[in-house]
């Protein structure tokens, strides 16, 4: 698979030693057992590399997952790629953003079992002399791939503002947030819509933000956990065993900031201490303990997609939160105390 994070994430004996003595995790949750994974190798597919995925990296890099019996493999494809590959089976978990409901109104089962991020941290940026969303009126966007939360924060504050993507402004799509950005440095785009940790990289060159959304409240879910409806079913402690493992990253990444910076340095090749201590705070801000769907995050979507069938979709089709609630019972309840029921 293209673009490949890593291959395969071996268990080791020594691993497995200091993890079950883990400093990061409090004695209680260390003690919660959960039923055997029916599947133990799992392929796993994420959008990206920035701060929003770094809970899952941390997860690989520090051996969770192979403590709770899994052989993860994660790489990093386009979201259209992924969402296929979750169709045919060659993917099993999609971490990523709204593909998962672009492809559940095409007639696929795919769903939310989890939300790792529902608060944005998109930032959208104008060439120099560019400052204001009115002043994109005739001009265009460079973003990822259609259907994807950058159109859908432009399709929002577009219609707030009595304009019309497609109509008053043009959107440039791309397949990854690398390339919406070499655009917009190129001079071929008026505007970029971007996630850290491209977001930084626009902020270090000078480029004046136009709208910050994670400011602005946007609630969307990106990376969420996807799956398809039969493999929830066919894989339930699966999938618990990976929100498990998921969850001891989540808490390595927060309690343990130079491991995080050190994974994420490796992973997108940005050794520029200040841009990494930004994306590190900006992680803090919006990765989410309780991974809770909130089904409010979906219906968002549902009013601003291009899809017909989406304003009137019932967003409930579109998750399960029952894998998630299960968990912060057994476990996140015990690994964040008084922050997660």
């Amino acid at each position: 698979m293209e673009n490949c994070l890593l291959e395969r994430s071996n268990t080791l004996l020594l691993g497995l030693i200091l993890l079950t003595t883990s400093p990061w995790i409090s004695e209680g949750a260390e003690q919660t057992t959960f039923a055997k994974p029916e599947k133990n190798r799992l392929e796993v597919a994420t959008a990206g590399s920035g701060s929003t995925s770094l809970p899952l990296l941390v997860a690989l890099e520090g051996g969770y997952f192979a403590k709770r019996g899994l052989n993860v493999s994660v790489n990093q494809v386009g979201a259209t790629v992924a969402v296929q590959g979750v169709i045919s089976g060659t993917i099993d978990i999609y971490q990523g953003g709204t593909a998962a409901i672009a492809a559940n109104l095409a007639g696929a089962d795919i769903i939310y079992v989890a939300a790792a991020v529902d608060r944005n941290s998109l930032i959208l940026f104008g060439q120099k002399g560019i400052t204001s969303f009115e002043n994109l009126r005739g001009k265009s966007i460079a973003t990822t791939f259609p259907g994807a939360f950058g159109e859908i924060a432009v399709r929002i504050t577009a219609r707030k503002r009595g304009m019309e993507v497609g109509k008053d402004l043009k959107l440039l799509y791309h397949r990854s947030p690398p390339e919406a950005l070499s655009t917009f440095f190129a001079g071929n785009a008026d505007a970029l819509i971007i996630t850290p940790p491209q977001t930084e990289l626009a902020k270090q060159q000078g480029y004046p933000v136009i709208i910050d959304y994670y400011k602005e409240g946007l609630k969307i879910i990106g990376p969420g956990t996807a799956v398809t409806r039969e493999f929830s079913q066919k894989y339930p402690n699966t999938i618990k065993a990976y929100l498990v493992a998921y969850l001891d990253g989540l808490k390595r990444a927060i309690d343990d900031e130079d491991f995080a910076k050190k994974i994420e340095s490796k992973y997108t090749k940005i050794s520029d201490p200040k841009i990494l201590a930004e994306n590190y705070a900006q992680g803090l801000r919006v990765w989410n303990k309780d991974m809770t769907v909130d089904p409010a995050a979906i219906r968002l979507v549902l009013e601003d997609s291009s899809d017909p069938k989406a304003k009137s979709a019932d967003q409930k089709k579109f998750y399960d939160n029952s894998f998630i609630e299960s968990v912060n019972r057994e476990y996140a309840s015990k690994l964040f105390p008084g922050e997660v029921r």
